[in-house]
């Protein structure tokens, strides 16, 4: 049965609502304050029925902005902590960019050098051949002049990591209610009061939340502005700058056995993220795709049962109030990947590696992808409003991102992280906005 109060309301299961809880009980456990029956979590389907629960999976440490980069070299030492129970991979990750992206990459790999994490970076075209063809005997792409290899970080089973996260929490004593829709939020003097549920009003001290897509609809009930002002890089403020648009997440699977991808030594290879300017041709008719910067990434995928992977997203050209996020994802009749997609990504597979030459016909015509809702620079904001309630919004770099739970259970027990600094949402009309790259994908 749903308590009448609890000291901290957390919303949303998915890998922020279910790692923040986790260490949340865990905290409080060792600085004397209680225990995990203290935390509540709440959703209004089931564990992972989100956007973690449809997550490609990939983890990574491939960014061009300081902050995000010290970040995820936390999560990353999370993910590593108990790959069993996360179903986590650590086969590691290529990024693979041309002339045009190597300022960028190598900024990165000097920078993630400085922060003691391992990679490698390979320089000039042939020299980069070289080093993918020792990984794959048939890679064939063109204009590469860049690679750099995370030797942390691969992919997770999404579900298989949010039960494992699940359990760790429920261990701890953290109750966990799905089928719990919220329907508002009681503010009073300044805090949330309560949480209000279509099954009773849940009192609480804190209110953390960790919604996903759904945070739109979240920052309404919180009472806070639909449009903001944005201090941009030539130093004005820019008034009325939409606070969400969602975009349309691009990803697919090729029905192959997982196995097929293995590299030159028979091992599950790194997870392969391409960027390129060379045009892309249709690998079935030698017709143009795109003449554009264009990027994919894949890895072989046993959960997805085949080799996986997606494209850059598109802006979803409507009010973010118009964008109807539920049914969400696949189940959704607007925002799933169609022919075009599929026409793109193959042919983008068989450009880099010879063995997905003629494979189109494999590739799974089923609904997938899903949508994400994104901040004014597409970065996160994690911070607290009316005094108690906890905002965590990903901007759609979550799933990967498992560490932050431990950052907000600290916050939320008095200790502030420095690691979360750089992305309050005072930035925005501070001007302290993250730096961005040359990369076609709004999270890099």
């Amino acid at each position: 049965m749903l308590p009448g109060a609890a000291p901290y309301v957390v919303v949303g299961a998915g890998i922020h609502g279910l790692s923040t809880a986790w260490h949340l009980a865990r905290r409080l456990k060792a600085t004397g304050r209680g225990d995990g029956s203290q935390v509540v979590v709440l959703d209004k389907t089931a564990v992972g029925a989100g956007a973690s629960g449809i997550a490609c999976g990939v983890v990574r440490n491939n960014y061009f902005q300081p902050a995000m980069r010290e970040l995820m070299a936390h999560s990353v030492a999370v993910w590593e902590s108990d790959v069993e129970a996360f179903s986590y991979h650590p086969v590691g990750y290529l990024q693979i960019a041309p002339e045009s992206m190597h300022a960028d990459v190598a900024q990165i790999h000097a920078e993630q050098r400085d922060i003691g994490y391992d990679s490698t970076l390979v320089e000039g075209e042939f020299p980069c051949r070289a080093y993918m063809q020792e990984i794959f005997s048939d890679w064939q792409a063109q204009g590469i002049t860049s690679v750099l290899h995370e030797h942390r970080g691969g992919y997770a089973n999404n579900t298989a990591s949010l039960r494992g996260l699940a359990a760790k929490a429920e261990a701890e004593g953290v109750r966990i209610f799905s089928g719990v829709r919220v329907t508002g939020l009681r503010i009073d003097a300044g805090a949330v009061a309560a949480v209000e549920t279509e099954q009773g009003t849940v009192a609480c001290d804190h209110l953390v939340v960790a919604v996903g897509p759904w945070v739109r609809d979240f920052w309404k009930l919180l009472e806070l502005p639909e449009k903001i002002a944005v201090r941009g890089p030539d130093g004005r403020l820019h008034d009325g700058v939409d606070m969400w648009t969602y975009w349309s997440l691009q990803e697919g699977t090729l029905g192959v056995d997982p196995d097929y991808l293995r590299d030159n030594r028979g091992q599950l290879p790194p997870v392969v993220h391409v960027d390129t300017d060379t045009p892309l041709l249709d690998a079935d008719d030698g017709s143009l795709v795109t003449d554009q910067l264009w990027g994919i990434y894949y890895k072989p995928d046993f959960h997805f049962g085949g080799v996986q992977g997606g494209a850059m997203p598109h802006v979803v050209d409507r009010d973010a109030d118009d964008v109807a996020v539920d049914p969400y994802g696949p189940a959704s009749p607007d925002f799933v990947v169609g022919d075009d997609f599929a026409r793109m990504w193959t042919s983008a597979l068989a450009h880099c590696q010879k063995r997905f030459e003629g494979k189109r016909g494999l590739y799974r015509a089923e609904p997938s992808g899903g949508i994400g809702c994104f901040t004014p620079d597409s970065f996160p904001v994690f911070d607290t409003f009316h005094d108690n309630a906890y905002v965590i919004a990903d901007s759609n770099h979550g799933y990967k991102m498992i560490g932050v739970g431990a950052l907000v259970a600290a916050e939320l027990t008095g200790d502030r992280q420095a690691l979360l600094e750089p992305f309050r949402f005072a930035r925005y009309a501070q001007g302290r906005l993250h730096p961005t790259s040359h990369s076609p994908f709004p999270w890099s």
